[in-house]
Formats: structure tokens, sequence, C-alpha cells
């Protein structure tokens, strides 16, 4: 089992930067992809951001390539997502998830594909 905690959201202006933290617990050996999906009110939970445990390849939804960067710190079980320009459209609830080695998946786009859950953080982008 993969325990996942996310922090950092809170409500910030259009166009402000903001870091999300998700720290994972557990069998951390486990660990394929981690990934960051949101849900924003009256939408459907949808990917943003992941990066491949191990060898550091990422991966971005369109809406958030060249303002969002996805890192890890393996050593501190840490993943982080830095957001930079803001849009309103970004509120959501953000969630991070994980893909396990051992997990049946057919892709890294789809919350389905994801084995292990946090809590989710919050962020609400205003005008």
């Amino acid at each position: 089992q993969v325990q996942l905690v996310e922090s950092g959201g809170g409500l910030v202006q259009a166009g402000d930067s903001l870091r999300l933290s998700c720290v994972a617990s557990g069998r951390t050996a486990d660990i394929w992809v981690v990934g960051w999906l949101r849900q924003a009110p009256g939408k459907a939970r949808d990917f943003v951001a992941a990066i491949t445990w191990n060898d550091g390849i990422t991966y971005y939804a369109d809406s958030v390539k060249g303002r969002f960067t996805i890192s890890k710190d393996n050593a501190k079980n840490l993943v982080y997502l830095q957001m930079t320009s803001l849009k309103l459209e970004d509120t959501a609830d953000y969630y991070c998830a994980v893909i396990s080695i051992y997990g049946t998946h057919s892709g890294i786009t789809t919350p389905r594909d994801y084995a292990y859950w946090g809590q989710g953080t919050r962020v609400t982008v205003s005008s």
C-alpha cells in the first residue's frame, strides 16, 4: 500500500504562482508513476501531469504545458507541482495519485489508471 498526502493549496489571484506538494509513504518501492489530477466544480476529474518515479519522465496536459512543472525528490518521497500564470479555469481540487508497478492500467491520463490517491488540496484562483 502507498499513502499520499497533498498540501500547498490555497486562494490566489490570476497570474500568481503556487506550489503543491505530495508526500508518499508505505511501499514506495512499488511506485511507477506519480500523477496530479484535478476536479473542477461540476466537471469530471482529469489529468494534469505525471512523472515516472525512477526515470523522471514527465507528461503534461495541453492545458498546462508551459505553465506547470512536475518534479520529484525520491530521497524525501516528495512530488511537487509548481504552478505559474494561474488562470481562473485552474480552480479545482488537486489530487496526487500513484500507479503501482503491479497495477492494472491502460495509460496514465485517466483516473481509473491510478490505484492510490491522496485526500486532495483545494486551489482557488480569483480575478
